[in-house]
């Protein structure tokens, strides 16, 4: 089952994301409280390449990952990494990771989630996810264990993502602290580029009260206009990081 399941981490991480889907999700509360996860959809790259991971073998994985218990578990090896790294990987003692696997009907599918105090405390969802990989690859002693985006844990792609909800409005913006660290991601793309460009990265963000007003006119409404969705490639979101801001406008 271990060899099962790094093989999974293995073809995620070599970037084969053939139509392959992340989904934010974010749950608001009127208090500023809420819910957000990240999911990741890989069933058609399962589909494609699950022989190859679970050779030949039928095999089934449920099993939910607690980030807290795996930070107490390893307490004392962590302590010895570099500060900044230790910070990212606390940043993720709030989060429960779901992954449901199945070979023989071509499924693979891993839900990272958390609930939240207080929705400026968030940060880039889809980096924790990265770093959440690699942790994972760790938890199975496989120290060279690689991210879906092909990055190592003390690396990050030159962005920052902040959220804020204050007086009616909430919004999510990136920040591009890195002009450089983007470009060099989208670059180390280049060679997968035919192979993502079926993969999307979509936003389903859902509000206490009616929105009225929304920044983006890509995106699309729920019929009691309390949520939106917004989809884009992957390829265009790891180009522009910022096609993916938007601000909106609820009822009073």
């Amino acid at each position: 089952m271990k060899r099962f399941y790094y093989g999974i981490l293995t073809m995620v991480s070599a970037l084969l994301l053939v139509g392959c889907h992340f989904s934010e999700n974010l749950d608001l509360n009127e208090d500023g409280t809420g819910k957000i996860s990240i999911n990741f959809d890989g069933s058609e790259l399962m589909k494609m390449g699950g022989d190859k991971v679970s050779e030949g073998k039928k095999e089934e994985i449920d099993s939910i990952l607690v980030f807290k218990d795996f930070l107490e578990k390893n307490k004392d090896s962590i302590s010895k990494l570099p500060t900044d790294q230790q910070e990212k990987l606390h940043r993720l003692k709030d989060f429960e990771m779901h992954m449901v696997v199945n070979s023989e009907l071509g499924k693979m599918n891993m839900d990272m989630y958390k609930d939240f105090g207080d929705v400026s405390e968030l940060g880039d969802v889809l980096r924790d996810l990265k770093i959440a990989m690699t942790m994972s690859g760790k938890e199975l002693g496989k120290n060279n264990a690689q991210t879906p985006a092909g990055m190592t844990i003390s690396e990050d792609d030159g962005t920052r993502v902040k959220y804020n909800f204050k007086n009616n409005k909430f919004s999510r913006i990136t920040e591009i602290i890195d002009a450089e660290k983007v470009k060099k991601n989208v670059d180390s793309l280049e060679q997968m580029r035919m192979f993502l460009a079926s993969s999307k990265y979509k936003l389903k963000y859902s509000f206490p009260r009616k929105i009225i007003k929304m920044s983006s006119d890509k995106a699309t409404f729920s019929l009691d206009a309390k949520s939106f969705t917004l989809e884009v490639g992957f390829i265009e979101f790891m180009e522009n990081p910022k096609i993916l801001d938007v601000e909106v406008e609820l009822e009073k």
